[in-house]
């Protein structure tokens, strides 16, 4: 059965006439000529049976049809230049890992630990992606993943790596820093996670803490992102509890300060999920093991 695909070169046409609202400068950015710019919209318009460009007085427009088809059809190509990028910037000489992870582990954790792991595999090419929290789908485009222990991945060989511990800090200079030394949380605006907004009340009574407390330990300015979380407690907006790794660059800095001695033990775990066709491939068993030493550390 023939597959109705136009050419890509009509499609690319197509799109430029429609992103310039003409034929004039869709041709110059082309290279072509006007009356081949038209031979291929009218082969195109032929191959489709609708019509895509109404063209008059002034100049040449999209139909209803045009506007929807150039929609898709603008995004498709799109993906299929980065495809084809994507296959042009593979290695010959290497291999390639396609790693998806939660960002705030990636980007505090992982990160910075793995100039360890491509120093014994300097052919590695790492690609890095985010791999969306509590989200199902059904082909997961990573060779490996690192998630949180309830992420859904099927046919995936799955590891343990660490569980989080969590960490309430301040701004240096904190308004609240008095309070905070003697323990008292009861008038300091606790900032919070929208996905955690149970884990105040969970740090309170690993910490003891029953009467110096907010009558709500839910209330208080939210955030989406540990990343916009952090910066309210630098402007001094309240205290964040937030997983030690994500803030130990900065507590050892003296950027922020740690305002409770106190270190909660979430339970959120993070594991390493391994695709199905990856699961004998040797760079990803070396990946697993390395990031299993690193979690181990102390």
């Amino acid at each position: 059965m023939p597959r109705h695909i136009p050419s890509t070169r009509a499609l690319q046409i197509f799109d430029a006439v429609a992103r310039h609202h003409g034929l004039s400068r869709a041709a110059d950015e082309l290279c072509l000529t006007h009356s081949a710019i038209s031979q291929q919209l009218r082969s195109l318009e032929a191959q489709l049976g609708v019509r895509l460009l109404q063209r008059s007085s002034r100049g040449t427009v999209l139909t209803d049809a045009g506007r929807r088809y150039h929609a898709q059809v603008a995004a498709d190509l799109l993906r299929l230049e980065n495809h084809t990028l994507d296959a042009m910037a593979q290695r010959p000489d290497g291999a390639r890992l396609i790693v998806g992870a939660v960002p705030v582990l990636a980007e505090r954790w992982l990160l910075p630990r793995l100039p360890a792991f491509l120093a014994r595999h300097p052919a590695c090419s790492v690609h890095l992606k985010v791999f969306p929290t509590r989200i199902y789908m059904d082909e997961l485009p990573y060779d490996m993943g690192l998630q949180y222990d309830d992420a859904s991945w099927p046919g995936a060989q799955v590891r343990p790596l660490m569980r989080e511990r969590c960490v309430v800090v301040s701004a240096p200079g904190s308004r609240w820093k008095a309070a905070l030394a003697r323990g008292d949380f009861r008038q300091v605006p606790l900032l919070q996670l929208s996905s955690r907004l149970g884990a105040w009340e969970t740090w309170f009574g690993q910490a003891g803490i029953t009467q110096k407390r907010p009558a709500n330990a839910m209330s208080g300015h939210r955030f989406d992102l540990f990343s916009m979380l952090l910066e309210a407690v630098r402007a001094d907006l309240g205290v964040g509890l937030v997983p030690h790794y994500c803030v130990a660059r900065e507590l050892q800095h003296g950027e922020l300060a740690q305002a409770h001695a106190r270190e909660g033990h979430s339970a959120v775990g993070y594991s390493l999920f391994t695709a199905p066709h990856m699961r004998e491939h040797p760079l990803a068993t070396a990946f697993a093991q390395w990031l299993g030493e690193v979690a181990d550390a102390p």
